[in-house]
């Protein structure tokens, strides 16, 4: 699953909240009870790990010069609930690119 987040902010901008607020996507995974792992393979992607509802989502983060890109691979059992997760992913996303 591929999620574009369109922003208009400098990639230095968008990595700083990102690396500032990272901790705070496990809030942001609807059912709640999430654990999240988080590692920067280069400066400008995020690998990520979600565990939640016994299942594991693995993906990534790229910050893109004009658009914020998440990567998820979907287990099959999650795959018929793609647009709810990737409208959510959206919506967080954004958030989490708010200043604040």
């Amino acid at each position: 699953m591929r999620v574009a987040i369109p922003h208009n902010l400098d990639r230095a901008v968008v990595r700083e909240r990102l690396k500032g607020r990272a901790h705070e996507i496990a809030g942001h995974v609807p059912g709640g009870m999430a654990e999240v792992e988080t590692s920067w393979s280069g400066e400008d992607h995020m690998a990520m790990t979600i565990r939640a509802m016994g299942q594991q989502l693995t993906g990534g983060v790229t910050i893109a010069e004009r658009e914020l890109v998440i990567d998820l691979e979907l287990p099959a059992m999650l795959a018929f609930m793609e647009p709810m997760i990737s409208g959510s992913i959206r919506t967080q996303g954004q958030k989490l690119l708010a200043k604040g």
